[in-house]
């Protein structure tokens, strides 16, 4: 049974117009390069689906460069977002558990920063198996989430409209058990990312060349931001 969290979830509706505010403009280019760059080199597609699109920032990067991605949120204003900027985008109003689209469909089954909202264990196991579900055999499916292990989560999840307390930081050992039960086999489970909000555009550089640091040094790099897990579907 499906335990329900003691706070209610983000109505992410009534965030959609300050949403892609949130982090300043370099920081949020930032990690759209780097994700962008890290489907490029690991998990090249010809479809995309973006679950948990959100205002869809990652999937019009990756329809611009030439990725056929379908956007899908649970909230459609999230969505209108996308729409507004590249109304070719497919968007589909649906949640990660039960997604509306066939089995086999897609190159590429992604989400990045969704697991923590959706929180419940059982949920996130749904969604995990979901994901495989829509990939096609030999596809990819990839998960980029919040780390718990990281001590500065706690501090901006407080400052920032779209977390209400609902969250629960989901371990890697979760994610690659999920998608293994889901049939999936784990090519490459890594923890990435280190760049604060903070951080101004003038050290922006030096943060980055920090970052690198960090996730290339064993130890250190389990305190990176993100788990990131990569699987194909057998």
């Amino acid at each position: 049974m499906t335990t329900a969290p003691s706070v209610a979830e983000t109505n992410f509706d009534a965030v959609a117009a300050v949403y892609d505010d949130v982090f300043a403009a370099h920081v949020r280019e930032h990690y759209l390069g780097k994700r962008t760059a890290y489907i490029f080199r690991h998990a090249p597609a010809t479809t995309a689906l973006d679950v948990g699109a959100g205002t869809g920032l990652l999937a019009e990067r990756l329809h611009d460069l030439g990725i056929g991605v379908a956007a899908l949120d649970p909230f459609p204003q999230m969505l209108d977002r996308l729409g507004e900027r590249r109304p070719e985008i497919p968007r589909l109003v649906g949640r990660g558990h039960d997604l509306p689209v066939p089995d086999d469909a897609f190159d590429l089954v992604y989400s990045v920063a969704v697991m923590h909202h959706i929180a419940d264990p059982e949920l996130v196991q749904r969604t995990l198996a979901e994901m495989v579900r829509a990939a096609r055999p030999g596809g990819r499916v990839l998960v980029w989430d919040h780390n718990p292990l990281n001590p500065y989560w706690p501090l901006i999840m407080r400052r920032v409209p779209q977390d209400s307390g609902a969250e629960r930081l989901v371990p890697m050992a979760e994610l690659i058990a999920g998608l293994t039960a889901a049939g999936a086999e784990i090519v490459r489970a890594e923890r990435l990312g280190l760049m604060p909000e903070f951080v101004p555009p003038s050290l922006l550089g030096l943060a980055t060349r920090i970052e690198r640091a960090v996730e290339s040094t064993p130890g250190v790099r389990t305190m990176c931001a993100h788990n990131v897990v990569l699987a194909v579907k057998g």
